[in-house]
């Protein structure tokens, strides 16, 4: 997963670490979905719940199997997920100066969220 993110190049943040994988594994199996061709891993998203607000992380496909509605399927997925679980507000978080990232999350349907300031601590 972490090759998969660091090929596809990702945004790094400072939970791009085994330890932080195996912590979301441990807690909520179910939040990351992931893509494969073969025995290769091509995609990923994760969907999480913290039981008031879905949120979506992580959708990263490689390089190799872009363009082919791969993104588009594993966000249906995600969301799919999350409709499950009782999430009825979904966010997600993008790199505003990633235009693939944005172009994507514009296309999507969802709504970008202008009138509010995002504050983070580490």
């Amino acid at each position: 997963m972490l090759s998969l993110w660091l090929e596809s190049d990702a945004a790094p943040t400072h939970t791009d670490d085994s330890q932080s994988l195996i912590a979301l594994l441990a807690e909520d199996p179910d939040a990351l979905i992931v893509a494969v061709d073969g025995a290769l891993v091509v995609g990923s998203v994760i969907a999480a719940w913290d039981g008031w607000r879905g949120s979506i992380y992580r959708l990263v496909v490689s390089p190799s199997h872009r363009r082919n509605g791969l993104a588009t399927r594993l966000l249906a997925s995600a969301e799919t997920r999350l409709a499950k679980i009782g999430a009825v507000r979904l966010q997600t978080i993008v790199v505003e100066t990633d235009p693939v990232a944005a172009g994507f999350w514009k296309a999507t349907g969802w709504d970008q969220q202008v009138e509010r300031l995002r504050f983070v601590q580490g």
